[in-house]
């Protein structure tokens, strides 16, 4: 099987996240089994226009703001004289709309799509612009199918009229042998963590705010912002205003040794965003052992096994948010029960799966279409 992904960043981009990693990981694993695999993403300065990653074929083009535009175009031209059995379309900002440009089947991979979200981040320009392109997903890709990765995504798309009977569900993966219970010494500082890069649509003053109704109970206790973004200058403010002292921390960017070993001395990840397509940070945090308080929203509800790896709370309730952690930091037993539960329900996010019932899916597409289906 030959296949063609698009994406608008590949995994050696610098602003790279989790979306890049499932895709990279899909494709990775499917070289491995004797398919291939080329994914065409933008260009970033000081790339190669053309170079290979773990048996993945990467080609670059255009540029992060016009990729919507430019990247189909150079697919069209790639297909002419490099044919291919199917295309993983990623849809993570804005659609590509591949099946415009090709009859060859295509599948849109959706880690979450904005809706409204957008307006959190982006002015009403850009959100309605956004908003205005996803409306079209239904019509473009009425005859193609869609992997997701969540039950809350699934749900999205078939409210937006998309079929149940076209939408596979495939849970992302977890790299194990990063992110793994090192058996550490948890700090003797209550130590709450939030992990992620830094926007504004991501909420972590809901966060910050709960601080103030945790250090009453919990004097000791402090959240640490891990990442680093745009918003992080005005995150400093928010903090500043709150003068809870060094109650809350910024360290930026960590390296993964150093990020493993940090969460495994923690004890608690806090995750306020409004929406996630999964919540890849939640069971980072998991395998290391920790607990989650998260919003109880989409991609969360899903990642977060509520009273069992973790608790979910209303968006933006920060005294929830505090009820929770509290719980979590003053009941040992509790605490162990959740760290435990954590632990055990990452076993069954494995990468080597996730590319497996991808491989499944693919197959099944293309035999249906043999079949004249």
């Amino acid at each position: 099987m030959k296949v063609l992904a698009l994406n608008w960043r590949d995994l050696h981009h610098p602003e790279a996240g989790g979306a890049e990693v499932h895709l990279h990981e899909i494709l990775k694993h499917l070289v491995g089994w004797g398919h291939q695999a080329t994914e065409i993403a933008s260009a970033f300065p000081g790339c190669r226009p053309e170079e290979e990653i773990d048996g993945v074929k990467i080609l670059r083009a255009g540029h992060w703001y016009d990729a919507n535009f430019t990247l189909p175009r150079f697919a069209r031209r790639y297909l002419r004289t490099n044919p291919c059995d199917i295309i993983l379309e990623d849809i993570n900002k804005l659609p590509f709309f591949m099946p415009r440009y090709t009859d060859i089947p295509v599948v849109g991979v959706i880690p979450h799509l904005f809706g409204t979200a957008v307006f959190q981040e982006a002015n009403w320009l850009i959100g309605s612009y956004v908003v205005l392109m996803e409306k079209f997903i239904p019509r473009v890709f009425r005859k193609n199918h869609f992997m997701v990765i969540s039950p809350s995504t699934r749900d999205d798309l078939i409210a937006r009229g998309i079929g149940a009977e076209k939408i596979k569900v495939v849970l992302c993966g977890l790299d194990h042998e990063r992110y793994r219970h090192l058996a550490r010494e948890r700090f003797d500082r209550p130590t709450i963590v939030h992990l992620g890069r830094l926007r504004k649509y991501k909420s972590v003053e809901i966060a910050m705010r709960a601080m103030t109704f945790i250090i009453r109970s919990l004097p000791p206790a402090r959240l640490v912002i891990i990442g680093d973004g745009p918003y992080r200058e005005t995150l400093e403010k928010i903090a500043a205003s709150l003068n809870l002292g060094d109650a809350i921390e910024f360290l930026g960017y960590l390296g993964a040794e150093e990020l493993v070993e940090f969460l495994n001395r923690s004890h608690l990840l806090i995750n306020p965003s409004p929406k996630e397509g999964w919540g890849l940070t939640v069971v980072e945090a998991n395998a290391c052992g920790l607990p989650v308080v998260a919003s109880d929203r989409p991609g969360l509800k899903d990642s977060v096994r509520d009273g069992k790896t973790g608790f979910l709370v209303p968006y933006g309730d920060a005294v929830a948010f505090g009820e929770k952690a509290l719980m979590l930091l003053a009941d040992g037993d509790l605490w162990r029960r959740m760290s435990s539960g954590a632990l055990e329900r990452v076993k069954e996010l494995t990468w080597q799966r996730c590319a497996r019932e991808t491989e499944e899916f693919l197959l099944h597409i293309l035999d249906s279409r043999g079949r004249g289906e």
